[in-house]
């Protein structure tokens, strides 16, 4: 994952997540701010063994995002 893109889409992306994956809140998405590597933690934290899932889900949506551009 461009950790550099998945920051400068953060504001769209962080919307998308909270429909798709709800555990995460809004101030863990403000402490987030763009930061994959905690985004990433936070998603070990709340989805353990879907972390995997999560992340995978993040690197399609930054791709198809990527392409739409």
């Amino acid at each position: 994952m461009n950790k550099e893109q998945f920051k400068g889409n953060w504001n769209q992306f962080k919307g998308e997540i909270k429909k798709k994956w709800g555990k995460f809140t809004d101030d863990e998405l403000t402490q987030i701010e763009g930061d994959y590597d905690k985004f990433q933690g936070r998603a070990q934290e709340l989805y353990g063994d879907k972390k995997e899932e999560v992340n995978k889900w993040a690197e399609e949506w930054q791709t198809k995002n990527k392409q739409v551009r």
